[in-house]
């Protein structure tokens, strides 16, 4: 093969992984945490407009994407520049709706989940009684 055929595929094979970066979408990190610092393991992440709830990592609380996919098929690709509205929840946190405009590298977001206060006093539960819940008469023998 002669140095100009070689310098042809080369050149094919890095512009075509320059153009498969670039459609990719940048990439975004999203970290949850308590407010002393811990990861919320049991977090998740989502686009308002999305129907699909995406898990954080268990180990550090976190979720990276660089586009998601709309209930309408569509895909939104993270580009600088871009405004990306998210809800992060967790069980027994409030959840959070943020909102960080993309930029071309290192966008690493940390959200702080603040814990929902419960009351410790015993709730009475209603007694329902329903139609067959009528108490049966006793009669002698039984």
């Amino acid at each position: 093969m002669n140095r100009g055929a070689i310098a042809l595929v080369l050149a094919g094979l890095f512009s075509g992984q320059a153009l498969a970066k670039e459609d990719a979408g940048v990439e975004v990190k999203v970290y949850v945490l308590t407010p002393q610092g811990d990861p919320v393991t049991t977090a998740v992440v989502r686009h308002p407009l999305e129907t699909d709830r995406h898990r954080v990592n268990a180990q550090d609380g976190s979720w990276k994407a660089t586009s998601l996919y709309m209930p309408d098929g569509t895909e939104l690709r993270f580009t600088s520049g871009m405004d990306l509205q998210l809800e992060v929840s967790a069980p027994g946190f409030e959840t959070a709706v943020i909102t960080y405009q993309v930029r071309k590298r290192r966008n690493t977001v940390q959200v702080t989940l603040q814990a929902i206060e419960m009351a410790d006093e015993n709730i009475e539960e209603p007694i329902i009684t329903f139609k067959q819940d009528k108490p049966r008469e006793t009669t002698e023998g039984e």
